[in-house]
């Protein structure tokens, strides 16, 4: 499913772990922004279309933790995961409820299951923007039929048969003729 190049962004205080997640993704079709912290990442989901982020927990200054709440209440339709090499279940628990991430992951890595991960929260995001693109199109629908039900009264009413055949009355279709 995931058909456009989506952006990434992978927040972690340790230059060796950015540039090894980089380079693990590098055959992947996928558009890498790095920040070395919190306030960095802020800047950069600011700046840039990110649809992804990929963050370590334990970093001076913000965690990743704080960070992805901050990303889940300004930017709630990028999708949150977490990577850290201290996991705990209280760290996971925590920041599956507080950020809403999408993942929880652990260092060390797995680079295929990190590429499977990404693939299935990419085809995750896929189906929620287009179940909310859907979602706006049924609402605007329905907005005009009922202001078409408004200026028209009776124009929403269908009869069917049994069968499903809409029925159509000779009133209906005299005056269907204009005549």
């Amino acid at each position: 499913m995931t058909q456009k190049e989506h952006s990434i962004l992978i927040v972690d205080d340790e230059e060796g772990i950015r540039n090894a997640l980089r380079r693990a993704l590098r055959k992947e079709p996928y558009k890498i922004f790095l920040a070395s912290s919190g306030s960095e990442a802020i800047d950069v989901l600011a700046e840039e279309d990110i649809d992804m982020i990929l963050s370590d927990h334990l970093m001076p200054g913000m965690t990743g933790m704080e960070l992805l709440k901050i990303a889940r209440n300004r930017w709630p339709d990028v999708m949150r995961l977490m990577l850290t090499g201290h996991a705990d279940l209280q760290t996971a628990i925590s920041a599956i409820n507080h950020g809403e991430i999408y993942r929880f992951l652990t260092k060390p890595w797995d680079d295929a299951e990190l590429k499977v991960v990404l693939y299935l929260a990419f085809e995750h995001l896929e189906l929620e923007r287009e179940n909310r693109r859907l979602l706006g199109m049924l609402k605007r629908q329905s907005r005009i039929l009922q202001e078409l039900e408004k200026a028209h009264p009776g124009i929403a009413k269908v009869t069917r048969t049994n069968g499903g055949a809409v029925v159509i009355s000779e009133e209906d279709l005299e005056e269907m003729r204009g005549t």
